[in-house]
């Protein structure tokens, strides 16, 4: 495969008070087929680094220009000592019974540990798709004996009659980032609410001085499973690349990060990392948005699957 990169789309600098920088994690959801708007939704930080959840509405008839952003914040951190008091990162949206479902990362700072993330749900049944409800106080997959450490960005597909969901897991943690060891595990669900937890490894880290893999983002095409996803490490490169990996079953993953077709710019806000990448199609035609440098602190671009 090969990917045309098109344009940066959008990038915060002190627009709001909450959102001060950063454009991460892009997640789209298609707001009109036919006028081809695109909803964006993205983690945005304020001065002191807690995080937001926000959007951006994009036009791709019209160079895929911004046509509106969120004016208020969609989710904010939790009060202190909830799972987000942090921040909230964005994961993955789900439409279920005409109310889509928001999954999204809890922060946790931690002493011993740089953070702990477990996973929280908002559902919103507004029609304009502005108002998201976080269903508890408390995160809908947390720590547990198969991931006693920390749990990271879920994608998840509804797929032979269940939602599957793939997501991060440390193995390992400490200190500074680069003791983590983390992979990407599977659940199951029958409600989105309650999930079966497998506690296999079906990405595993492969580099030398390779130490996580994250935000995958699965689809489905032809009876295949595709992935693609961040992974951090791999000889003298230290910063994130794009990754991708192909199975049969959803459960054994061969990883083909030398297929993925897309790679750093040579200057620019791309030119440091690529990152977080989602992928999705709109009338016949496949996209990738992605972050560059700094995890998102330079926005996030979009590209185009060559044909």
């Amino acid at each position: 495969m090969k990917w045309k990169k098109i344009k940066l789309i959008f990038c915060p600098s002190n627009i709001f008070e909450w959102m001060y920088s950063h454009a991460a994690n892009p997640v789209p959801y298609i707001i009109s087929n036919e006028n081809e708007i695109v909803r964006i939704y993205f983690t945005t930080r304020n001065k002191i680094n807690q995080s937001f959840i926000a959007f951006t509405d994009i036009d791709f008839k019209n160079n895929f220009n911004v046509i509106s952003h969120s004016v208020k914040p969609l989710l904010t951190p939790g009060v202190p000592g909830t799972f987000d008091d942090s921040g909230v990162a964005m994961g993955t949206l789900i439409l279920k019974d005409k109310k889509l479902f928001l999954f999204y990362l809890g922060w946790n700072l931690k002493v011993t540990v740089p953070w702990l993330n477990t996973i929280g749900l908002a559902i919103s049944e507004d029609n304009l798709l502005l108002n998201y409800n976080k269903v508890s106080m408390a995160p809908i997959m947390d720590r547990s004996s198969e991931d006693p450490f920390s749990i990271s960005y879920p994608s998840i597909i509804y797929d032979e009659g269940k939602y599957k969901m793939w997501y991060g897991s440390n193995l390992t943690w400490g200190k500074d980032q680069n003791e983590m060891k983390h992979v990407i595990k599977y659940a199951e669900s029958d409600d989105l609410f309650n999930w079966k937890r497998t506690n296999e490894i079906h990405i595993p880290l492969i580099y030398e001085n390779e130490y996580a893999l994250s935000k995958p983002w699965v689809i489905k095409d032809s009876n295949k499973y595709k992935m693609w996803y961040s992974y951090r490490a791999n000889g003298e490169i230290s910063s994130y690349r794009i990754g991708y990996a192909e199975s049969i079953d959803g459960k054994n993953w061969e990883r083909m990060d030398n297929l993925v077709g897309i790679d750093v710019s040579k200057k620019g806000w791309d030119s440091e990392m690529i990152c977080y990448p989602s992928i999705f199609t709109l009338n016949n035609n496949t996209y990738m948005l992605y972050n560059g440098n700094g995890y998102g602190q330079t926005g996030f671009g979009i590209a185009k699957l060559e044909k």
